[in-house]
């Protein structure tokens, strides 16, 4: 019995060496995918344009942030609401376009860049466009909704 002893714990420990050992991968959500987050993006923007600051503010975790261009930080969804009455406007029309998205490894976290245009009219009622670039982080919610919870946007000139 002492001689089957030593030859046991050899075998175990080539066995623990030799034999791979599973592990658990962290794998996107087969849902979850940076093309998903793009088209979720023009759900937005559409729901922006047909339903102004409620269609757009819909998109946004209670807990979500505004970084805007030129302002403080702004927490909360409240907060962020109070400043998004200009797309209730109709001269007012916001439109965005995602050029690039990538999602996270674990399937509850991306995010989506690329540019917008801003339509309005100034005092005169002629018709300005503003451009530039944005960043939007997209956290997956208990519901498995996708909400924004980061939101940032900076001017750009005109494309050429």
């Amino acid at each position: 019995m002492k001689s089957f002893l030593p030859v046991l714990v050899v075998a175990f420990l080539v066995a623990t060496i030799v034999l791979p050992i599973a592990r658990p991968t962290v794998a996107a959500s087969p849902k979850a995918s940076a093309e998903m987050l793009k088209q979720l993006e023009g759900e937005f923007m559409k729901a922006a344009a047909e339903q102004g600051s409620q269609g757009y503010m819909a998109y946004y975790a209670e807990d979500s942030v505004e970084l805007p261009n030129g302002g403080p930080i702004i927490q909360s969804k409240t907060n962020i609401a109070k400043g998004m009455d200009f797309l209730d406007d109709k001269n007012d029309r916001l439109m965005w376009t995602p050029v690039g998205a990538d999602i996270s490894a674990s399937g509850d976290l991306g995010y989506t860049y690329g540019t917008f245009e801003f339509h309005t009219k100034n005092r005169d009622g002629k018709p300005v466009i503003e451009h530039g670039k944005y960043t939007s982080i997209w956290k997956q919610q208990k519901d498995a909704s996708w909400k924004v919870v980061l939101d940032m946007g900076n001017s750009s000139p005109e494309p050429k």
